[in-house]
C-alpha cells in the first residue's frame, strides 16, 4: 500500500497530523508493507521571506486578532505535546516555504527524505530557528546526511525540483484536497485534517481490506 501525505513545514496541524498518522501506522498489522510518500503543499504561495512575526502574520491573513492567534497556537501546541512533540509558542517567523520542498524533493532522491521532514518540523516549531534561511537549511540537509555542496547547489537555482513541487500541488488540487494535512491511501480514500491515530488505523485497514488482492486472503 502506498501512503501520499501533503503537509507544508510551515503548517503546525502538519506537525501534528503527521505524528499522529506515525502513531497509526504503527498499530497497523501490516505496516511493514506501506511505502509513505510525503509530498509538497504550500499554505503560502506568495509569502515572502522576512522576519515578519507568525503571530502577526497569520492574524493578519485570515483576520484575526492577536490574541485569537495566540490561542490558536495554543490550541496546536497542546495538540502536539500530547503526541509527544516539542511546540514553542510565537516565537517563530513567517516565509515561503518554496525552498524547504525543493530541498525535500532532492532528500527523497537521495533516501533520507522522511529525516529531513523530521528535523525541519523540529526546528521549525521546537526549536523556533528560521526555516527560510538557506544556511539553516544547508545545516539541516548536512544533518541529515546530504552532501554540503549539492544542498547548496539546489538551493542556489530556483529551477532545481521546482516542477516536483509544482506537480505535487497540481496532484493535490486534481485530488480535491482543500488544505493540509491531506492523505491518500492507494488514490483510492482521501483523509484530512488531523485525525486520531485509531482513525488513521482504522483508514489503513479498510483501505487494505480493499485491495483487490487482499481480498479473501
Amino acid at each position: 500500500m502506498r501512503v501520499e501525505i501533503w503537509t507544508d513545514i510551515a503548517c503546525p496541524w502538519c506537525y501534528v497530523g503527521r505524528a499522529r498518522f506515525d502513531q497509526g501506522l504503527a498499530a497497523f498489522t501490516h505496516r511493514d508493507q506501506v511505502e509513505v510518500v510525503h509530498r509538497s503543499y504550500e499554505l503560502n504561495p506568495r509569502a515572502e521571506n522576512g522576519a515578519v512575526p507568525i503571530i502577526e502574520a497569520v492574524a493578519a491573513q485570515y483576520g484575526r486578532t492577536r490574541e485569537q492567534q495566540i490561542a490558536r497556537e495554543e490550541q496546536a501546541a497542546d495538540m502536539a505535546r500530547s503526541v509527544g512533540l516539542e511546540f514553542r509558542v510565537g516565537g517563530r517567523v513567517f516565509g515561503n516555504t518554496f525552498d524547504v520542498h525543493r530541498l525535500l524533493h532532492f532528500a527523497r532522491t537521495r533516501g533520507v527524505q522522511d529525516e529531513l521532514t523530521d528535523l525541519a518540523f523540529q526546528v521549525n516549531f521546537a526549536e523556533e530557528r528560521s526555516i527560510y534561511d538557506t544556511e539553516t537549511l544547508v545545516d539541516l540537509a548536512v544533518e541529515v546526511g546530504l552532501n554540503e555542496a549539492e544542498a547548496r547547489a539546489v538551493l542556489g537555482d530556483p529551477d532545481a525540483y521546482a516542477e516536483e513541487v509544482r506537480a505535487d500541488e497540481r496532484l493535490a488540487a486534481d485530488l480535491g484536497a482543500g488544505g493540509v494535512p491531506f492523505f491518500v491511501l492507494d488514490r483510492r480514500y482521501g483523509v484530512s485534517g488531523v485525525q486520531s491515530p485509531e482513525g488513521f488505523t482504522r483508514a489503513l485497514e479498510q483501505a487494505w481490506a480493499d485491495q483487490p488482492a487482499a481480498q479473501g486472503s
